[in-house]
């Protein structure tokens, strides 16, 4: 199909495309059952690739003062922050202050060229997600008997899309979208003037279409990992935009230099070091525009060297025959991912939990922020998944966590993204359409000290 056919069906499906139903993707009904296009050894359907794309974006109606998401049995949730301008990534500072990265995209005008662009962006407007970045980073200081932040101040600003956040001994690095920016930090600290040093430049650019970059230091703080997504969807501008991305980096903090550590990796977010094997795992967004439930979102550990398929195969060396031309050798090295996390479901956030406020039931597995489809029917996501662990790998279907951020309408009313652990042990969620920081806590212990 020419290009000029493909926009205007685009064009037509966002126009007349009647609203989706508010069911999921299923839950499941029995123990060690899996859902569709979840868990360890996914049934794959066989690529859809229809004339009209499917673009199904839930609507924003955002959370009143008196609203909350649903927590899981035995828990309770609270509003540990309000009013936040698109907060989207979370991390926990060792003294148990919370750092929020309230941020969205860049300018990136080759993004949103074409009337393809225009509807994406139209689209994404609808779900809440084009408003101007704040490029801020805010500390979030102690938690009072109601589960809120006792003090706000701003830590961190003029930054550029800001998303990661790591500390290495005293010194705090931050993924801007076209960087990777060391700051001076000393414990206690609830602002830093100090203008940073960059350390690493990071694959941006006028289309930057994956904007978002992770960083996370290794267990022993010699290195850094940093997220970076793909250009495109599958390639479709050309792999020489593509170069250094799809990818997660290694920086040597002692040496200065970086190296590709793994790549095939369309969009990775989360990252972290699996408790018991101290693995590098990440959550992954696949590809679009194959069908509902094609390809899966999924989680996997990474290997130093290890090659995950985009955009030639996925989830293995299933080949995706858009790509010309073609890779078979590529393909033959393609890793099967360790788990699928759903059809389109945008799985972004990702902790292991090593706190000792949740029951031990959770000891030791990932919590997953599923920021929620918008191209499929019916929607999937919207919600926090819990996976338990057991000897290094996933040893069971996902737990709905934190659910209900759809309305009864189909309407959004907030979207999570970051997840993160804070020093009591509560999980931190957060939500960039709600603007709220969420904690969730066991429903006999709101605060703690």
């Amino acid at each position: 199909m020419n290009n000029s056919l493909r926009n205007a069906i685009l064009i037509l499906t966002a126009a007349a495309a009647p609203a989706a139903a508010l069911a999921q993707t299923p839950a499941p009904t029995a123990p060690g059952a899996y859902p569709v296009g979840f868990g360890p050894n996914p049934v794959l359907p066989k690529p859809d690739k229809s004339l009209i794309p499917t673009v199904n974006v839930a609507p924003v109606d955002r959370w009143t003062a008196q609203e909350t998401p649903r927590p899981a049995a035995g828990f309770t949730v609270t509003a540990y922050a309000r009013g936040l301008d698109h907060p989207r990534w979370i991390y926990t500072l060792p003294n148990g202050d919370v750092l929020v990265a309230e941020t969205n995209a860049p300018p990136k005008p080759d993004d949103s060229k074409g009337i393809k662009g225009k509807i994406m962006q139209h689209q994404m407007k609808k779900a809440g997600a084009v408003t101007p970045s704040a490029n801020r980073i805010t500390l979030l200081r102690g938690v009072d008997a109601k589960g809120v932040a006792q003090t706000r101040t701003v830590f961190l600003q003029g930054l550029n899309s800001p998303f990661g956040m790591a500390l290495v001994g005293n010194n705090l690095y931050i993924a801007n979208s076209d960087a990777l920016v060391r700051f001076p930090y000393k414990e206690g600290d609830t602002s830093i003037a100090a203008a940073g040093t960059k350390v690493m430049d990071l694959p941006a650019g006028t289309r930057n279409h994956h904007w978002t970059k992770n960083v996370i230091a290794s267990p022993d703080g010699k290195s850094l990992y940093v997220t970076v997504g793909s250009n495109s969807n599958v390639g479709e501008n050309g792999m020489e935009e593509e170069e250094g991305r799809a990818a997660i980096w290694q920086f040597d903090i002692a040496s200065g230099k970086g190296r590709l550590f793994a790549t095939g990796l369309r969009n990775p977010n989360g990252m972290g070091f699996e408790p018991q094997s101290k693995a590098l795992w990440t959550v992954v967004n696949e590809r679009d525009e194959l069908g509902n439930d094609l390809v899966p979102d999924y989680m996997t550990s990474v290997r130093d060297g290890g090659f995950y398929g985009w955009p030639y195969s996925y989830f293995g060396q299933n080949v995706d025959t858009r790509i010309e031309p073609a890779k078979p050798d590529l393909v033959a090295k393609a890793i099967a991912p360790d788990y699928a996390l759903g059809g389109h479901t945008a799985s972004l956030g990702l902790v292991f939990y090593e706190g000792k406020l949740l029951p031990q039931a959770y000891q030791g597995g990932a919590f997953i922020g599923q920021h929620g489809s918008w191209n499929r029917k019916p929607y999937s996501g919207y919600k926090v998944v819990y996976v338990p662990f057991a000897n290094g790998k996933p040893s069971g279907p996902p737990q709905d966590f934190l659910t209900g951020f759809l309305d009864a309408k189909g309407k959004a009313q907030g979207r999570p993204v970051g997840v993160a652990v804070d020093k009591p042990g509560a999980v931190l969620v957060a939500d960039d359409v709600g603007n709220i920081i969420w904690r969730v806590a066991p429903a006999a212990t709101t605060a703690s000290k």
